[in-house]
């Protein structure tokens, strides 16, 4: 509770700071749909050229890359660790955080949260809408359920991934990082994995679990069976990866020895 609420004041703070000027916070909006709309004309301008993707038709590569927004807009939202070596390493600032009584990750996460970036969540939702129209899905209230668990499992899964990431800067203070080729990386999950070659399948599902972060949550909501075990292991694999990555946090913190002079 005593977090939830620390978390809570944060975003008031940030709101505040952000009202400041409406304009800019407006534009911020409309440039995250237009950004997600641009990845979804890229989809439909692939299907003008072929009728199926390894056997998956035009809509349901679009209801799984609307899923796929949606775990992706909250951890971005409320774990935007992009500039943390910038900001934390080379300027210092999380000798300042060390100092606080507060676990120095929730409060990097709490000072770097985003929650403009939460448009995504709408337009996936809208995404996921426009394609279940289209492909006659009948939804349940477990499927509701489902969709809950699976987002949550995606969204831990990018986290436990990036908070690895970043603890490698608490190791140096280069200012460069692997994050964005992971990030590219990242984004085979808003396609089916059995397009790719074998090998690369093996590590989207085993070493870096994109796969959970789009397609296999997406294809048991839409009926595809033969996934159906991969999509229930999406919050396990979910929790095993935020593990390993709260664990690098805390051995990288004790190796941490601050910014110096």
């Amino acid at each position: 509770m005593f977090h939830l609420q620390l978390l809570i004041e944060y975003f008031k703070q940030y709101m505040k700071t952000r009202m400041a000027y409406r304009g800019d916070f407006l534009v911020q909006f409309i440039s995250n749909f237009f950004y997600q709309a641009l990845n979804l004309i890229f989809i439909l301008v692939v299907f003008q050229h072929t009728r199926s993707l390894s056997g998956w038709g035009q809509y349901e590569v679009i209801f799984i890359y609307g899923y796929f927004l949606i775990p992706w807009a909250i951890f971005s939202s409320f774990l935007n660790l992009w500039d943390f070596n910038d900001r934390y390493i080379i300027k210092g600032e999380l000798d300042r955080v060390l100092t606080r009584p507060v676990h120095s990750l929730v409060q990097v996460i709490m000072e770097t949260m985003t929650p403009e970036s939460l448009i995504g969540v709408l337009t996936g939702v809208i995404v996921m809408g426009f394609a279940g129209w289209h492909l006659d899905l009948t939804w349940t209230w477990f499927d509701l359920v489902l969709l809950l668990l699976f987002t949550a499992g995606s969204v831990l899964i990018y986290a436990g991934i990036y908070i690895t990431l970043t603890s490698i800067s608490l190791y140096t203070d280069s200012k460069s990082d692997i994050q964005p080729i992971i990030y590219n990386i990242g984004n085979y999950g808003r396609y089916p994995t059995n397009i790719y070659h074998r090998v690369i399948q093996f590590a989207l599902t085993w070493v870096l679990p994109f796969a959970f972060v789009g397609f296999y949550p997406a294809s048991y909501l839409l009926d595809h069976g033969e996934w159906k075990v991969y999509a229930l292991l999406t919050p396990v694999v979910g929790l095993i990866y935020l593990g390993i990555g709260v664990f690098c946090w805390n051995r990288g913190i004790k190796h941490y020895r601050g910014a110096g002079n």
